[in-house]
């Protein structure tokens, strides 16, 4: 071997390996599939962003080059749950005006959708590309467990796992209390972590930080629940405003008025988001059996594959109720949020609606059989 060949050789083995820079956006989950997604944007000359604010027509993009204002006249869609929301990626313009312009979203890999309180029942995205979605619940005020059921519906049915957070613990001295609430909560959410949880005094922060790190997280629940508290401590900053909630009702006064993606010291990003009164379904009929798990397992074992689970034989689920197996709460609030969804659903789908009306037919002509039969019967 020469001597120059020997030389390079050794400058060659002697010389450290580093280690790839990470990209400017791993902190807020970028990863090879995003990479993968934004390459034919990439070869545009387009910048890659994620959306960490969304206001009147307009967006904040944090990009390599920092954050960025951007307009999204362009990527305006008719389908209002396609609309550019927090937790978006984006490609944007890499240079140009203030501001400049959101040229194309990336596949959402999730969406928490709801639908909204219009006639026409259209759904609002919540959240985009989120891994967990952390239910914020109360427990200065009387646990709703009707409604911790539709956020957890909503939550299966946007993709991402589903958390619930018992705020203000602190307030529940009393732990056999305390472990009868969290009970409740189990009882309602199968399969999902249920956590008690008090931003004040740094309780179950660490657990709830553990579960949720390196990803996104969503944060969502009533006005009043604690989430801007829980949201700053999690941050580790007064990022977000705080009120108190009134001591009549538990009930805060929106002090959240949009969604903001922030990033998590500990790695990951959260999404805190406004307040939510109204929290009804969008086409999340298997979001609803995740919830109610118990009940779909308990309906395979009944005689009848279309039972109702109202007086037919042989039907487990009525069974599983009559020995206490199966709370009556937890069947009535099956039925109610199947067929609210059901009704949403079919407000766009008219192959259904017409099943809807036939079947409505189908009972009614039943019903009538069964009063003449009894009328006959009285004769």
């Amino acid at each position: 071997m020469s001597s120059s060949a020997s030389s390079a050789s050794s400058a060659s083995s002697a010389s450290p390996s580093y280690p790839a820079s990470p990209h400017p956006l791993a902190a807020y989950g970028w990863d090879e599939g995003w990479e993968t997604e934004f390459a034919p944007h990439a070869e545009l000359g387009l910048l890659p962003g994620r959306v960490v604010r969304v206001d009147r027509g307009q967006c904040d993009v944090v990009t390599p080059a920092g954050v960025v204002r951007a307009d999204t006249e362009f990527v305006v869609p008719h389908d209002p749950v396609k609309v550019v929301c927090t937790g978006d990626w984006a490609a944007v313009d890499h240079e140009g005006g203030d501001p400049r312009y959101v040229r194309a979203l990336l596949p959402r890999r999730t969406a928490f959708v709801r639908s909204t309180s219009s006639k026409r029942s259209e759904g609002q995205i919540l959240a985009a590309n989120v891994d967990h979605a952390v239910v914020a619940v109360s427990l200065a005020v009387e646990l709703d467990l009707g409604r911790i059921e539709r956020f957890l519906a909503l939550a299966w049915e946007s993709g991402a796992q589903p958390v619930v957070a018992l705020t203000k613990a602190d307030l529940v001295p009393d732990q056999v209390t305390l472990a009868h609430l969290v009970q409740d909560v189990e009882t309602s959410a199968p399969g999902v972590p249920v956590l008690t949880v008090s931003a004040l005094h740094g309780d179950g922060l660490d657990v709830l930080t553990a579960l949720v790190g390196g990803g996104t997280t969503v944060l969502l629940g009533q006005s009043g629940a604690g989430k801007s508290t829980l949201a700053n401590a999690l941050v580790g900053a007064d990022v977000m405003d705080v009120r108190a909630a009134r001591d009549v009702d538990g009930k805060g006064r929106h002090t959240t008025t949009t969604r903001n993606l922030l990033p998590l010291p500990t790695g990951g990003v959260l999404i805190d988001t406004p307040g939510l009164r109204g929290v009804g379904l969008y086409d999340a009929e298997s979001g609803v059996g995740q919830v109610f798990a118990e009940i779909e397992e308990l309906a395979r074992r009944c005689r009848f594959q279309d039972c109702a689970h109202e007086s037919e034989p042989g039907c487990a689920v009525r069974s599983a109720v009559d020995d206490g197996e199966l709370p009556v709460r937890r069947l009535e609030s099956y039925r109610k949020l199947l067929r609210e969804n059901q009704w949403i659903v079919a407000k766009t789908d008219a192959r259904l609606r017409a099943e809807i009306r036939k079947d409505w037919k189908r009972k009614g002509a039943q019903g009538r059989a069964a009063m003449e039969a009894k009328r006959g019967r009285l004769r």
